[in-house]
């Protein structure tokens, strides 16, 4: 609706995970960076945490991306509210492996014969399981004795576990203390700086086709990330109602006024005040190898600054 009149080739502001609109913040990049050396390095269980719309989904789309680019198998369960006996159909299936059997020996027994295959090929499997915080005490058992399928040298599946904070108790609960332990990488997605949801919505627009001067005024960008407390999928929320706002009332620039009422319309200030509680529990760093130091997180800059820096 509002596409030719800013510009836009296509929606820049959809809250699909598409992984083109991925924006490289240092925390992404080391997420990224966590899940791909696990996976190289036949590490076995690889943990992704992090608040609700804070781009898990499409930080695994792009592993997904580049899994395929280097011809690595993968299974990815984007719903674990299965039984037990539809993750293993469902994981085989993904697979490609066929499998007629419903009995759980014959079907592990299957799964370890094609991972043998695999690794005398040089190749490698990755099960990824997106909202794995809820999976069961027990389906998250039977994951981790996935990773007893190996070799004398190397885990012969690598497993990517990713879901909301309350996944992170799930794995810290003594019951699960062996799975705990089995986790040797932990990545951790967080809400944007000022800073970042600044380049955020710049990139977004970019990759959606606008050309020239910005649409979003400094201000207006301000506003955005007070309501949305950094959160992509709220920025999403609140630039997509603001452009339409902006397009109803024949204006080429959203300003401040705009994004107030659209989160005045959407009660973003209750939603942003609830999700900044959450994210501001620290958990886990970034990343985790068996004592790898806490990477720091850089300080908010007001974008007033950051607009001068860029003058100068």
């Amino acid at each position: 609706m509002y596409k030719k009149f800013f510009g836009l080739r296509e929606n820049p502001f959809n809250v699909n995970p598409d992984p083109r609109y991925l924006y490289p913040t240092r925390h992404i990049q080391e997420a990224l960076a966590c899940l791909t050396y696990g996976i190289q390095t036949r590490k076995g269980f690889v943990l992704l945490t992090g608040e609700v719309g804070t781009g898990k989904t499409t930080v695994l789309n792009k592993l997904l991306e580049w899994c395929s680019q280097e011809h690595i198998a993968t299974a990815f369960m984007f719903n674990p509210r299965l039984s037990e006996a539809e993750f293993f159909d469902f994981m085989l299936a993904d697979f490609g492996i066929p499998s007629d059997s419903t009995l759980k020996s014959r079907t592990l027994l299957r799964l370890n014969q094609w991972l043998l295959d695999q690794h005398q090929r040089g190749s490698r499997a990755i099960l990824i399981v997106d909202e794995a915080q809820n999976l069961s005490a027990d389906m998250l058992e039977e994951i981790r004795l996935l990773t007893n399928l190996e070799t004398s040298t190397e885990k012969l599946l690598q497993i990517v576990l990713a879901g909301q904070p309350e996944l992170e108790a799930k794995v810290n609960d003594p019951q699960l203390r062996q799975l705990r332990q089995r986790i040797t990488l932990w990545a951790k997605t967080r809400p944007l700086t000022l800073l970042e949801t600044h380049g955020y919505i710049k990139e977004r627009l970019r990759i959606g086709g606008r050309a020239g001067e910005e649409i979003f005024s400094l201000a207006a960008i301000e506003v955005v990330h007070r309501h949305a407390r950094g959160i992509p999928r709220i920025i999403n929320l609140i630039c997509e109602h603001a452009l339409i706002s902006a397009f109803v009332e024949h204006s080429k620039t959203v300003s401040e006024e705009i994004v107030e009422e659209v989160a005045s319309d959407f009660d973003l200030q209750e939603i942003g005040a609830e999700l900044a509680s959450k994210a501001g529990n620290t958990g886990h760093p970034i990343l985790v190898d068996h004592g790898l130091p806490q990477t720091v997180r850089p300080p908010s800059v007001h974008l007033s600054t950051v607009a001068g820096e860029q003058k100068n």
